[in-house]
């Protein structure tokens, strides 16, 4: 059989499935009719996971993940025919009055079958829009989450509790029910982060609304909590009398990106630590976070909270359950899209080459580190070199790691001498995570590298391996194919 048969075979199947499309979707109109009439929602996500688990288990191995993805947005496509002919598409969002750099858009994406829109209100308009504006179901954040509370009809008890709202449904009758889902968020992170708070000591970074938040999550788990404010009986100038504390929980902005080099007390004296939570997740490690990993103390960023507390709101939204199958889903997919790749490794071993080719796979931005270097300095390396010897060079190196650590979703292809300077271990580590790259000395180029070509690559190789060591978090072998390595590393990714 020729090619022009086998197209004429898949041009007959095309015709079938199309056809079939066509009485799926006609079904789905009638489902729809069903489902207005008896008053049942379009959405039902337990439903739907069943369903696409057997399709994709019908499939078997070969194309079962294939079948589960096209299955997915073909679901998709029903819903919102679904929603279209009844008009029922529910209409969420995030309040706020600068949301340009929020994530709840990729979350709720994933979370259920509705809109989700940023919107940008000034306090003036808050009133109107509350009462009047097309909503059911809203997150609340800086700085409303307080403001809210003279609209609304019902309180959850926590939100009464904290005295804060972070959610907000627009019941039936048009009245507004204020809820808290912050309190679900960091009770599942510090579920997650195995950390056994019971009986213990914790510090609360700040006294706002978060940490209230925190504190009152804390003291439920049965926890001694000691909230630390810039006044009052605890604060940071008597820090001493709390280094017994075993856990310490940053409910500040500070070290949020862009002020990533600020911390909002040293560790130094804490002896005692089990843990150390902080809630933000941009930057992935804040100088807290690093100070933490530094004395081997078990850490965890805000990441897994925003979700979680994204799926309890979003169970509001719906009216349905949310597994925790899907939060496990979207954390990881959020972390690989917010995080840098960072590629370490002797000069010549491959960064560039498995840089792009990771960048294409994965979505992510290439950067290479050199390039960079070269535009910030107006020259070449060798000129740099030749004109302002190593010591400038690694100057021009340091800033542009700088200024990457503080972009996310790249891939970025360092300098090998880059962990000869201390200085840039925090910037590599900050927002990524950093693979190693070994390849055979035998295999290495020299041409156009100013420090390969001065000395023997062995003895460079001896001064550089453990720092390569110390600053990685895994180690690949790319003495083989291209894809072999990049297998290597989307299984690491993969299975954080």
């Amino acid at each position: 059989m020729d090619l022009n048969e086998i197209r004429k075979e898949i041009d007959a199947i095309d015709d079938q499935l199309v056809r079939l499309f066509c009485q799926r979707m006609d079904c789905s109109r009638r489902v729809a009719e069903y489902k207005k009439a008896n008053n049942l929602p379009v959405y039902v996500p337990a439903r739907e996971q069943a369903i696409l688990e057997k399709l994709e288990a019908k499939a078997g191995p070969d194309f079962g993940p294939s079948v589960r993805a096209l299955y997915g947005h073909i679901f998709e496509i029903s819903r919102s025919f679904q929603h279209d002919r009844n008009g029922t598409r529910p209409v969420c969002g995030l309040l706020g009055r600068k949301l340009g750099h929020s994530y709840s858009p990729r979350i709720h994406a994933d979370l259920g079958d509705y809109s989700y829109e940023l919107f940008e209100k000034e306090p003036e308009e808050l009133e109107a829009f509350l009462k009047e504006g097309h909503w059911s179901g809203l997150n609340v954040t800086i700085p409303y989450k307080k403001a809210v509370l003279p609209y609304m009809d019902e309180l959850s008890p926590i939100a009464a509790q904290l005295g804060v709202v972070n959610t907000i449904i627009r019941r039936p009758d048009s009245t507004l029910y204020g809820h808290n889902t912050d309190a679900f968020g960091f009770r599942s992170m510090i579920e997650r982060g195995g950390f056994a708070v019971g009986g213990k000591k914790a510090l609360v970074l700040g006294s706002g609304g978060a940490g209230t938040m925190a504190a009152a999550v804390l003291r439920e788990l049965g926890a001694h909590v000691v909230v630390i404010s810039r006044s009052g009986e605890d604060h940071y100038d008597n820090l001493e009398r709390h280094h017994d504390a075993a856990f310490i929980i940053n409910a500040t902005p500070v070290g949020m990106a862009p002020d990533t080099d600020a911390s909002p007390l040293s560790l130094e004296g804490f002896d005692a630590l089990e843990g150390v939570l902080d809630l933000i997740y941009n930057p992935a490690r804040t100088r807290l976070l690093q100070d933490a990993e530094a004395k081997k103390i078990p850490c965890m960023n805000g990441l897994w909270m925003l979700v979680a507390q994204a799926k309890e709101a979003a169970a509001h939204f719906t009216g349905c359950d949310i597994s925790d199958a899907v939060m496990e889903k979207i954390h990881r997919k959020l972390r690989l899209q917010m995080e840098n790749i960072l590629l370490i490794g002797m000069p010549g071993c491959g960064k560039s080459t498995v840089g792009k080719a990771l960048a294409e796979k994965l979505g992510k931005t290439f950067v290479d580190a050199d390039s960079e270097i070269i535009a910030l300095a107006g020259k070449s390396i060798p000129e740099i070199f030749a004109r302002e010897g190593e010591e400038g060079f690694r100057r021009y190196e340091t800033a542009v790691l700088d200024a990457l650590r503080r972009r996310s979703g790249l891939v970025v292809a360092t300098g090998g001498g880059c962990v000869t300077q201390p200085r840039n271990y925090p910037l590599l580590r900050q927002n990524g995570t950093v693979f190693l790259l070994n390849r055979s000395l035998d295999k290495l180029p020299t041409d156009g590298r100013p420090l390969s070509q001065a000395g023997s690559l062995r003895e460079m190789y001896a001064v550089r391996s453990p720092l390569y060591a110390r600053f990685a978090d895994h180690s690949i072998d790319n003495d083989g194919a291209l894809e072999e390595t990049i297998r290597q590393i989307t299984d690491i990714l993969e299975a954080k």
